[in-house]
Formats: structure tokens, C-alpha cells, sequence
């Protein structure tokens, strides 16, 4: 008998209520990538009927810390991932679905030989947020690091 380890999007569902609290739906995950979908739901909606730009920055940081847990989840045991900076820009108006995609700014072995060296290395991840008919609606960096357990 085999047990199947849970994806990343089971594993942040089960653990991180707000991710529960929004339904976000984990599309894609990888090192590199990472898609979610927030789906059309009126109670999280703004002034103008799309979703509150609070919860789309909140799909946004969750799609970066999707890549966070699948580019350094196996480094959990020396240092702990946060969050130290994040900046959005709307560009459109977002009605409907909208889906984050983030990517990775540095790459991941780089980031694990800055941790092996004992600092705590920073990496920027970018997320677009689009819109059904591919429309950016808006941009995100979230500036994470690894901080090395004392």
C-alpha cells in the first residue's frame, strides 16, 4: 500500500484558512510557476462588481508562497520563509475569475547557496493577475526571504 503526499495546493488549503475562506483553486504549482484561480463571488466583490482588491492580493501572495513551498519546502528544517515586502498595481478593472500566475525572480540553487553560506538570502517573485479574456488586471512583486533558524 502506497500513501500519496498532498499537493501544495491540499497542503496550504488545509492550513491556511484564508485560502479556504476564498476558495482559491490551485491551478499549477512548480519551483519556477505557480497558477491560481479566485473564483466570481459576490461576497468578496467590490464597488464596481469585481472581486475586492483585497482578495485579489491575497490570490496573488498565495500563488508566490505556492512557489515558495515548492522551490524550499525541503529547506524547512534550517530556515523559515517570509515575506518581508509586497507591492501591487492595479491596471484594469477585474470582473469575473481572475487567475495569478507568479514566477520566480532568482533561481533556486542560487538562493540555497546564499542560505549554505549562512545569510539569509532575498528573492523577488512576480505575479500577474489576469482577467477571463487574458487582460492583465493587475501586477505584484512579493519580496520573500529565508531566514536561517537560530
Amino acid at each position: 500500500m502506497s500513501e500519496t503526499l498532498p499537493s501544495i495546493g491540499e497542503l496550504l488549503t488545509a492550513t491556511v484558512p484564508m485560502v479556504r475562506t476564498l476558495n482559491l483553486e490551485y491551478v499549477e504549482t512548480s519551483a519556477e510557476h505557480a497558477v491560481l484561480r479566485l473564483p466570481d463571488q459576490p461576497e468578496f466583490g467590490n464597488h464596481v462588481g469585481g472581486p475586492h482588491a483585497g482578495a485579489m492580493f491575497t490570490l496573488a501572495e498565495s500563488a508566490s508562497g505556492a512557489i515558495v513551498l515548492a522551490a524550499f519546502g525541503d529547506q524547512l528544517s534550517r530556515a523559515v520563509p517570509l515575506p518581508v515586502h509586497a507591492e501591487i498595481d492595479f491596471k484594469k478593472v477585474a470582473k469575473g475569475v481572475v487567475t495569478a500566475t507568479a514566477r520566480l525572480g532568482r533561481p533556486v540553487a542560487e538562493v540555497i547557496a546564499e542560505l549554505d553560506e549562512g545569510r539569509r538570502p532575498e528573492f523577488p517573485i512576480h505575479v500577474a493577475i489576469t482577467r477571463e479574456d487574458g487582460a492583465v488586471t493587475g501586477e505584484m512583486t512579493v519580496i520573500w526571504i529565508l531566514r536561517p533558524q537560530s
